[in-house]
């Protein structure tokens, strides 16, 4: 992606990737928390107002396809994440936002507060995923496609406007499954292999990101009397596609301009954040 009007959200961007390394441990003066209780991990990030200060992520396991499956452990993820920003940063952390992937049931989308309450957070705001990574973005005309663990999520913004959500199951979760199938190897060890050797990983994945693609394409595809979204560049965040030239092969087989972002990992929980109170 090219410089330019992107310069101010990727230099965002590589904030918050450094406070992975770097936190700030200082007392924020006006704390925003932001949870992603993502299928493959849980991030947690705190804005000091707009400015990241903590940024930390651990394995999950806890939802599959963006639904809690492990209330218990979900808790446990979080509560430890809270409780070790708390310790480093020197304030108590009470309120939070969270989301959850576009479409699915509303019983499961509020159990996703009810994992931040129950870790100790007094108030907690939800949201949907793709509407958060357009709180990063900030998109004026394009699409968000936000590929999770578990779904891929598709927003479609007009003049700035959110005009079309939707969400299909389909993610990083189910690449690591091809990829340890064809390599006959542990999902971990799949899941190292796509992160350390991407070009011996590609290949196998391609077919994989062509469903994904697919998707993408039924969720932009003009519906009866609906505006045709076919022209819009699409805008890749989530962690399941930070393959190098992974969105090359989504912009070949759908002959459409593909955007791709730098720390495409954290443009959702960034994003959680900055929609807290």
């Amino acid at each position: 992606m090219a410089d330019g009007p992107w310069d101010a959200t990727h230099a965002l961007l590589a904030e918050a990737a450094a406070r992975r390394d770097d936190p700030v441990l200082a007392p924020p003066a006006r704390p925003r928390v932001g949870v992603d209780l993502g299928t493959a991990s849980c991030v947690l990030v705190v804005l000091d107002d707009d400015d990241p200060v903590w940024v930390e992520s651990v394995g999950s396991g806890a939802l599959h396809d963006g639904v809690v499956v492990d209330f218990a452990r979900a808790v446990a993820t979080v509560r430890d994440l809270r409780d070790r920003a708390q310790e480093a940063l020197g304030v108590e952390l009470t309120s939070a936002a969270t989301a959850y992937p576009p479409c699915i049931p509303v019983a499961d989308a509020r159990a996703c507060t009810y994992v931040c309450e129950a870790a100790g957070f007094d108030a907690v705001t939800l949201g949907d995923e793709v509407s958060a990574a357009q709180a990063t973005l900030g998109i004026v005309d394009g699409v968000v496609v936000d590929v999770g663990g578990g779904s891929t999520g598709v927003g479609v913004f007009r003049d700035g406007a959110l005009v079309r959500l939707e969400d299909r199951p389909g993610g990083g979760h189910h690449l690591d499954l091809v990829l340890a199938g064809a390599l006959g190897a542990e999902l971990e060890e799949a899941e190292r292999v796509k992160r350390e050797r991407p070009a011996e990983a590609l290949p196998i994945l391609t077919p994989g990101l062509h469903r994904i693609a697919e998707s993408v394409r039924a969720m932009t595809a003009p519906a009866p009397g609906s505006p045709d979204h076919s022209e819009l560049p699409l805008h890749l965040a989530g962690g399941a596609l930070m393959i190098p030239r992974a969105g090359d092969v989504l912009a070949q087989y759908l002959q459409r301009t593909v955007v791709t972002h730098p720390h495409a990992l954290l443009i959702t929980p960034l994003g959680i954040a900055r929609s807290a109170p």
